[in-house]
């Protein structure tokens, strides 16, 4: 399998993996809200069917956005062409959340959810490192650039004396 098989197939991972995980993560805080619901203790003031309802709200929020990363990772695995723009930046973002949860995760969950939320931050990571956004821009191009030199800025620039 060559880089582009790989680097396709490990896109092609990680939007299952976030799918996997989209799901379970809805799965949980319906089954949040139910016992929050059957507790019938209000925290705060607030009243069982209001916090029930936030939490399955939450969990179809941080849902939609794992199966928008999914969406994304799955599109650049069948294009084979780097996000840019916001999407770049949604993927990001969805490393630096696995990574803050990992560390989170293992103090309160486990080292089996560190290890899974660190699986999933690589699969990202490693997704983000192989669409290289340069790679992409040269694309555009015919030809590889040969001239090592900066480009030219504007003015005639001094040679330097020597003493």
């Amino acid at each position: 399998m060559g880089e582009v098989g790989l680097r396709r197939s490990v896109a092609a991972a990680a939007a299952l993996v976030l799918v996997v995980e989209a799901v379970g993560l809805v799965l949980l805080h319906i089954f949040l809200g139910m016992v929050v619901d059957e507790q019938q203790m209000s925290m705060a003031g607030l009243e069982p069917r209001s916090m029930s309802l936030s939490a399955v709200i939450a969990g179809a929020l941080v849902g939609c956005y794992l199966l928008l990363c999914a969406v994304v990772f799955a599109s650049t695995a069948i294009r084979d062409r780097a996000p840019v723009g916001i999407l770049r930046i949604l993927l990001i973002s969805a490393a630096v959340v696995h990574g803050l949860l990992g560390a989170v995760s293992v103090g309160l969950v486990g080292w089996l959810a560190f290890v899974f939320m660190m699986v999933v931050l690589g699969l990202i990571v490693w997704s983000l490192l192989s669409y290289s956004v340069e790679e992409r821009a040269a694309e555009g191009t015919s030809q590889p650039s040969t001239d090592n030199s900066p480009p030219p800025s504007g003015g005639p620039h001094p040679e330097p004396s020597a003493p």
